[in-house]
């Protein structure tokens, strides 16, 4: 048995964090489902930037539909759509099995909405019903801006993968978001099951205290912060709040590990993966993370309920100068800056193909 069928087996949903046409036409990505154990994957506009811009593949479709569509964004959100809901479909089985707990797809809305609460939950209704699949997720950040469109979207049925959550607080706003949407269906009289998860960023931590700390903390912010959050996750779900939600049909919003490629040479490629081994959660991995994981990756102890040994590891950083509060804001400012530029990027390398494809014809 491979280390991806152990963790899977140990109750920790693995997804994958990439969709390309590419990975589609392959089998290749039927392969990872079949042999590596993968329930699930996420998308961002950089993964679409990189998918469209370094191959041929949409070429075809661009050509076809881009006299038709309005604009660049129109014709990404279509070709988005075309690839996640084949990726959908091939999901659709674990989706069923589990009944409706995993099997998910991730597509964000635009980044620029980031700002306009109404304008994201219309993007977000409206690519959730052109898609057609119960098994997709749209992408909210968690900002404070996106609460409210969080909060609206679960109350309007819309299923809400939450990113660019950074700490035990960013974490516990999105989950109340989440809840808050909840309990507005229940008194609606609407069926409370609305999927979601909440997405914490790992690896970016390390990389920003990277040549800060003492060589004795190198790479362990990341996991300390999740270890934090986990605990927070595990309270939640005990909490008197929650249980009366669930015994009315509500779903559990289940904590996601994002951003767990390491990004340090020096440390092992599974170190991530490794250290945040949970039942209940999932773990979305780059490509490479993913298959070097099931090639000789190895499953650990599970993740303390209590945190473990998370908050001695924090108390290091602090004296070490890092204060993780305000570390948090800036990388999630930073990140939705980030999303921003790559979206930007993604629209011109539609853009450019377009008229190349034009130009040519």
């Amino acid at each position: 048995m491979n280390a991806t069928r152990t963790l899977h087996d140990l109750g920790q949903s693995l997804w994958l964090d990439n969709i390309t046409r590419d990975l589609l036409n392959s089998g290749t990505l039927e392969r990872y489902i079949n042999e590596l154990s993968v329930t699930g994957l996420t998308s961002n506009p950089t993964i679409f930037d990189h998918a469209v811009r370094n191959s041929t593949t949409y070429d075809e479709e661009i050509a076809r539909k881009s006299h038709a569509a309005k604009s660049a964004e129109e014709l990404f959100f279509q070709l988005a759509l075309a690839d996640l809901t084949r990726a959908a479909a091939l999901f659709q089985p674990i989706f069923a099995r589990t009944d409706g707990v995993d099997g998910w797809v991730s597509l964000e809305v635009s980044p620029l909405l980031a700002h306009d609460t109404n304008s994201t939950l219309a993007a977000a209704r409206d690519l959730h019903g052109a898609a057609g699949k119960p098994n997709l997720f749209i992408k909210i950040p968690g900002t404070p801006e996106g609460l409210p469109a969080i909060e609206a979207a679960i109350f309007a049925g819309v299923p809400v993968n939450v990113t660019l959550l950074f700490s035990r607080e960013q974490y516990l706003a999105a989950a109340d978001a989440y809840l808050r949407g909840v309990e507005r269906r229940i008194a609606a009289g609407l069926n409370p099951a609305v999927g979601s998860v909440a997405s914490l960023f790992v690896s970016r931590w390390d990389v920003a205290v990277a040549g800060k700390v003492p060589a004795e903390l190198s790479n362990r912010l990341g996991i300390a912060i999740a270890q934090r959050a986990y605990k927070a996750y595990r309270e939640l779900l005990a909490s008197a709040r929650f249980q009366r939600l669930a015994n009315a049909g509500a779903r559990a919003q289940r904590l996601l590990w994002a951003s767990t490629g390491t990004k340090d040479p020096k440390a092992a490629d599974t170190l991530y993966v490794k250290a945040l081994a949970a039942p209940f959660t999932v773990n979305t991995m780059p490509e490479g993370t993913l298959k070097a994981f099931g090639d000789h990756g190895a499953v650990g102890d599970a993740l303390a309920p209590d945190g473990g040994d998370g908050e001695r590891v924090l108390a290091n950083f602090a004296k070490a100068g890092i204060d993780v509060d305000a570390l948090a804001a800036r990388l999630q400012e930073e990140g939705a800056t980030s999303f921003v530029k790559s979206w930007n990027d993604l629209i011109a390398c539609i853009n450019s193909k377009s008229a190349a494809i034009r130009k040519a014809s």
